[in-house]
């Protein structure tokens, strides 16, 4: 579980494609002194289980289902990722909810600069864009983002320059894909009012109550 405040970013090293999966080889721009064989760290979102660790980098297997949902497949040696590693109990929750289970990938389809900060717009599918509200969650490349604005085709976030700064988000361009993740609560609510399931003490009226009416309609 991550919070989607990037701790600073990295460059790839290496990727070794087999078959359908990847190893992928990541040195940080920041220390990880307590880093460890079996720990997850988020790379652009995508939560991944570290498999080695050299002096200077550390090593992740990548699944042929992770390569199907992101950005990871693309990756190439000297590419520069968003780097978070696992939320630990004792931490604030500065971001939201971030589970690293990228849902699909969008495509920037504009970028102004606003003052000091930046207005990105990122078209995605129909599937993706019922979970978007505005003053909602998203999180892009592994970075905790607030909708302003969405439709049933894209949304608009705004990023900050101390966003901007620890993170690889102004170093992409119109379109450049990103990995997107919509908030897993939306998700969930979805399940429990589907259809053919279970009943429960859970209905519109109790959702709307609790400000969740917008995320199903």
């Amino acid at each position: 579980m991550f919070t989607g405040l990037i701790e600073g970013t990295g460059i790839v090293k290496g990727v070794d494609r087999s078959g359908g999966d990847m190893n992928l080889s990541v040195a940080p721009g920041f220390d990880l002194p307590d880093c460890r064989i079996g720990d997850s760290i988020s790379v652009n979102g995508v939560c991944l289980t570290v498999t080695g660790i050299q002096e200077d980098f550390f090593s992740a297997y990548v699944s042929a289902e992770t390569i199907s949902r992101s950005t990871l497949g693309d990756m190439r040696r000297g590419d520069e990722v968003n780097l978070e590693r696992a939320l630990r109990l004792t931490d604030r929750l500065g971001g939201h909810i971030v589970a690293g289970h990228v849902d699909g990938v969008g495509r920037i389809t504009q970028m102004t600069r606003v003052q000091r900060s930046w207005l990105i717009k990122v078209g995605i599918e129909r599937s993706l864009a019922k979970y978007t509200i505005e003053k909602g969650s998203v999180a892009l490349d592994g970075i905790s983002l607030t909708i302003n604005h969405c439709d049933d085709a894209s949304f608009e976030v705004n990023v900050i320059p101390e966003t901007a700064m620890k993170t690889t988000l102004l170093k992409k361009k119109t379109g450049d894909l990103l990995n997107v993740e919509v908030d897993v609560i939306a998700k969930y609510v979805e399940k429990l009012l589907s259809k053919g399931k279970a009943s429960s003490n859970i209905d519109m009226k109790m959702l709307e109550t609790f400000g969740f009416g917008e995320i199903i309609k």
